[in-house]
């Protein structure tokens, strides 16, 4: 219930449309009926019998200062604006009437009763600005009745102002406390989206830069192939010369495009040096494949994490028929290792990574599984643990997008996680066709 009163409630919702109960939902309404049962008949009554008012004046008043109340729900503003116009009306008849002296003015006791119940629904559903203002114009109405107080009355209009400020402070405070915690809602969901963006964005350019590696070196094989042809092949034509030349001027230029490219996607200045360059020196080493899986799995053994590791023969040799693939099953098995040393310290792990083609050739998929048990102890997760790239199940999706394979990856029923990917490989056949 509290948490429906801090929800702040859109125009022309009723009080508490977003609770999650039924019967929370219907409690406004059920609320503001039983006060105009109550106040109806009561005002009514006292009207009449106290201030001696006659029974059609009685009447209609009572109707106008308790049934907006029902209105007040969905639409308090007006609801308010009635029952200060009654209210107001209700205190010039009463001026006349033969029983005021002595009594309650202008507001009489059932009515302030009434006035705050409406200042409860005004006060959880409008801004300050309007309870400001419906503050101020109750204590303006207050005064200018004052002066044409009957003599011997009970002046009352300072203490509906007194109880009529601190309900709308009161509730006001209530329902800026849940635009507070609304807006701040939004801000996480925004600065979310934001930071998963941004690791999205980051992966993908660490992926282009490591890709980079790998294309590169094709190139400047052909490049130099193109190059050479003439010497290592004599006696070739003329027109067979130049398309040699235009070949290795063509890869010459896509390497250059290439270059410029990952100087934009490693922040380098246009110096090339500074910090960005320092930061580019170590992404100039051979990029790894699943040949060094093995050292992987040593050094993480070595920092106390429990891994077994089945690497099928021949794997490393199909994988690098595909560069693209052989990278990306290093990273993947690198990843998940980091995430288990992150969130799963001293679980067991187990590292399979096999090959499904049947011809030993450069066919087939490269079937990387890595799958823990739960942690020996529960542990909360290490901000910059592990060796990974620190952007977890995303890197994985997006290098596995890149190759066209499939990622599958999840909790187990008995605990611990599993990551299981299958990366399928070109055939180097067709590429020298």
């Amino acid at each position: 219930m509290a948490v429906a009163l801090r929800t702040p409630a859109r125009p022309g919702e009723p009080l508490l449309a977003r609770a999650p109960r039924r019967w929370q939902r219907l409690l406004p309404f059920a609320v503001a009926g039983v006060f105009v049962v109550v106040l109806l008949p009561v005002t009514i009554t006292v009207l009449t019998n106290d201030y001696r008012l006659g029974g059609g004046w009685a009447g209609a008043l009572g109707v106008a200062q308790t049934v907006p109340l029902l209105l007040a729900v969905t639409r308090p503003v007006p609801a308010w604006a009635a029952v200060l116009a009654a209210d107001v009306v209700g205190a010039v008849l009463l001026g006349f009437a033969d029983g005021v002296a002595g009594r309650p003015w202008p507001w009489p006791p059932m009515e302030i009763v009434g006035y705050l119940v409406l200042m409860v629904c005004l006060g959880l559903r409008e801004p300050v600005r309007t309870l400001v203002g419906v503050w101020l114009a109750t204590g303006a109405a207050g005064v200018v009745l004052g002066f044409a107080a009957p003599d011997g009355v009970t002046n009352t209009a300072a203490l509906l102002f007194v109880l009529a400020g601190v309900v709308l402070a009161l509730t006001g405070a209530l329902r800026g406390l849940g635009d507070a915690r609304q807006r701040v809602a939004e801000q996480e969901s925004i600065s979310g989206a934001e930071r998963a963006r941004r690791t999205l964005l980051e992966e993908r350019a660490r992926i282009a830069r490591e890709l980079h590696d790998v294309v590169a070196h094709h190139m400047s094989v052909i490049t130099v192939q193109a190059d050479s042809a003439p010497y290592r092949l004599p006696g070739l034509e003329e027109p067979v010369r130049e398309e040699f030349a235009a070949i290795a001027a063509s890869a010459r230029e896509s390497l250059g495009e290439m270059r410029r490219l990952l100087t934009v996607l490693r922040g380098d200045g246009a110096e090339g040096g500074g910090a960005g360059a320092a930061a580019g020196g170590g992404e100039r080493a051979p990029q790894p494949g699943v040949g060094r899986i093995q050292q992987l799995v040593e050094a993480t053994v070595r920092a106390g994490q429990p891994v077994e590791l089945s690497l099928a023969s021949g794997v490393a040799e199909a994988a690098r028929t595909d560069p693209a693939v052989d990278l990306s099953a290093y990273r993947i098995v690198q990843e998940a290792l980091a995430n288990v040393v992150r969130h799963a310290p001293g679980a067991r792990v187990r590292v399979s990574v096999t090959h499904s083609g049947e011809d030993g050739g450069g066919s087939g998929e490269v079937l990387v599984l890595v799958v823990n048990g739960p942690a020996p102890e529960p542990v909360e997760a290490l901000e910059g643990g592990g060796t990974g790239t620190g952007h977890g199940l995303v890197g994985m999706r997006e290098r596995v997008r890149l190759t066209g394979g499939t990622l599958d990856t999840g909790p187990l029923p008995e605990g611990g996680f599993r990551v299981a990917a299958r990366l399928p490989l070109t055939s180097r056949t067709e590429d020298s066709s």
